[in-house]
């Protein structure tokens, strides 16, 4: 199978390098190309941000948060971790499904499919694919799991109240694997990377991109996907509820963010301050949740600051 090279570990850039390759790249039969991203967390088509991923603890880590236009559930990347793309003409591609396993067998991991998007070795998780149709085309990507940091992973995707960090870092390590441990004569990811392509290229060339293809992706990374709208604004609806003590006592904040937005807030608690919460409530409907930092809290919540209450929104 022919293969392109993408050597960007920008992960805005490489959501929009996907896209390409399946709406832009013409081809009348699969071609792959294998990629890397820098410290990010990749949320599905149809997730809610605020939702799925702990956003704090990617801002406080430097982590960047992209959405791909696959569907499929969040997932962690950081340079440990290996990812393909697969994108060609859709009658052509239910060969593709199994190639990756395949390959991996060849390399001498046991590796099995399992379920409707997964690759197991010895019960456990060590990639996971989404796909996408358009105009006959579909495109096929996933991850390899080489040696990705599980602590990180663990708290970039455990967010308040959720299962995954009720679980801890125990229990995704008993879900996962990172196929370093079953590749002992492949140095390091660089080395794993060049042994896949040689496994699924089978011989077949490289496919040049040129400058004007690759100006193309720019400006679909620049006016998509490092864009707030989509990566944050484009969230379904999700239903929220979060309590704290200040000093003004306790705060439950009951709300709903839409695209980002709040569509429904409202205030509860033993709470005291000189003007209705309520007040509060309505001022920032239609208005992002860091919006809160404009706001006099402390006249709504006494001794409370708009750093203190935006707790209940993280």
């Amino acid at each position: 199978m022919k293969y392109l090279l993408n050597p960007s570990t920008d992960p805005h850039w490489n959501m929009a390098f996907d896209e390409f390759s399946l709406e832009g790249l013409s081809v009348d039969e699969p071609v792959f190309f294998l990629w890397q991203n820098a410290p990010a967390v990749i949320i599905g088509l149809n997730q809610s941000a605020h939702a799925e991923v702990n956003l704090p603890f990617l801002q406080e880590k430097g982590i960047v948060l992209a959405r791909r236009v696959t569907g499929g559930g969040a997932v962690y990347h950081d340079l440990g971790n290996l990812n393909y793309t697969i994108v060609g003409p859709s009658k052509l591609m239910e060969p593709c499904y199994t190639l990756v396993a395949d390959a991996l067998r060849r390399m001498g991991v046991p590796a099995e499919r399992s379920g409707r998007n997964d690759i197991l070795v010895e019960g456990r998780k060590v990639s996971g694919y989404a796909k996408r149709l358009s105009k006959g085309r579909m495109m096929i990507h996933g991850t390899l799991m080489w040696d990705v940091d599980l602590e990180t992973l663990t708290q970039a995707l455990a967010v308040p109240g959720s299962k995954l960090e009720a679980a801890g870092v125990a229990s995704v390590r008993s879900r996962v694997a990172n196929l370093r441990s079953y590749l002992p004569d492949l140095s390091d990811i660089h080395a794993f990377e060049m042994r896949l392509r040689e496994e699924l290229a089978h011989g077949d060339p490289e496919i040049a991109i040129g400058p004007e293809q690759l100006a193309i992706v720019d400006r679909m990374a620049d006016e998509k996907f490092r864009r707030w709208e989509w990566n944050i604004g484009h969230s379904p609806a999700a239903t929220f509820q979060s309590s704290a003590k200040f000093p003004c006592g306790t705060v439950t904040a009951h709300f709903t963010l839409k695209k980002g937005v709040f569509s429904e807030l409202a205030f509860s608690g033993d709470f005291i301050g000189a003007r209705p919460a309520g007040e509060l409530a309505a001022r920032l409907i239609g208005r992002r949740p860091e919006d809160l930092a404009d706001e006099d809290a402390g006249t709504y919540f006494d001794g409370t600051t708009a750093g203190d209450l935006m707790q209940l929104f993280r």
